[in-house]
């Protein structure tokens, strides 16, 4: 850790802030991973932001019992991809970007400055900014890694995903580079789920059932789905997966197919959510195969309030 910074891992979406200040018509823009510029999805975090910089952050929204705190990613879903937002969503789901790294700032150029710089000048930087729509992402104190280790192990909160290390001497790089930040996510929560529809893949897969909806059991014994999977796997439990699907079919519905609810799936999830769109009432966040569980019967499956148990 002399050689690295330890800072959170928020579960948002990554932007950067680009302001021209008053001097070039004082615009600001917000630009996806992706370049997409989404300034009219999020206009209070442009309005709010007049400076001459650009600012590397994560996107969140507010949770409404946190404390003003990141709510989970669920809750920024429902503000994405809306052209027109109302002042009601933006009171509803209200956006705030927890600050990274300052790129530029009025006339310097500070991506080639080693991260302790930049980070300081961003520690000088943030303090000037509306407080209610920007933050800073705290550094993490430890003295070691085995230390680090059990307070990542311990972050159940809404909003963090794991951790992210840092060379204190790494320039800000374009594109993915390997030996200057590193993601360590926290372990995946896991749940056996039955196995209810599938679905063929695409590309290389397209001949093979590879896209798996899953559920848990209610009290009243009733399978309801929790998520949807298509990775995990190898290519044989793949072959196997898509024969079982083959010889278990009890129902078609144009590509997909109802198997009969007797295979258990072992799932791994970074998070779960409250959801008004699934009838089981809640979401998987990125839900993958981890295990076919050929020896465990489809009724000692997990039941839909274990899950609501793991509700972050």
């Amino acid at each position: 850790l002399a050689d690295y910074a330890a800072e959170w891992k928020w579960d948002g979406i990554r932007i950067q802030i680009v302001g021209t200040g008053p001097k070039h018509g004082r615009q600001t823009r917000l630009y996806s991973r992706a370049g997409d510029d989404i300034s009219g999805s999020f206009p209070e975090i442009a309005h709010a932001f007049s400076g001459h910089a650009v600012l590397d952050g994560e996107l969140l929204v507010k949770g409404e019992f946190q404390g003003g705190e990141a709510a989970s990613f669920n809750a920024l879903q429902q503000r994405l991809g809306r052209k027109a937002v109302t002042t009601r969503m933006m009171e509803d789901f209200p956006a705030f970007v927890r600050l990274y790294d300052l790129l530029i700032e009025g006339e310097d150029d500070l991506r080639t400055l080693p991260w302790t710089d930049r980070r300081a000048r961003l520690e000088a930087f943030a303090p000037t900014l509306d407080p209610d729509r920007f933050d800073l992402s705290q550094l993490i104190d430890a003295p070691d890694f085995p230390t680090l280790a059990d307070i990542r192990a311990g972050a159940r909160d809404a909003a963090i995903e794991g951790v992210m290390l840092k060379r204190r001497d790494s320039p800000y790089v374009a594109g993915r580079k390997a030996a200057l930040w590193y993601k360590w996510k926290r372990d995946p929560l896991t749940a056996d789920c039955v196995m209810m529809y599938a679905q063929r893949g695409h590309g290389k897969r397209s001949s093979f059932y590879s896209d798996y909806t899953f559920g848990c059991w209610t009290d009243d014994g009733e399978l309801l789905p929790v998520g949807k999977a298509y990775s995990g796997f190898t290519d044989e439990e793949l072959k196997w997966l898509d024969r079982f699907v083959r010889q278990n079919t009890v129902n078609r519905f144009g590509p997909v197919r109802e198997v009969e609810k007797t295979l258990v799936l072992e799932v791994a999830f970074d998070s779960i959510h409250d959801s008004k769109r699934h009838k089981s009432g809640l979401a998987m966040r990125f839900p993958r195969i981890a295990r076919i569980r050929k020896d465990k019967p489809a009724a000692e499956a997990d039941t839909i309030e274990g899950l609501k148990k793991l509700v972050s």
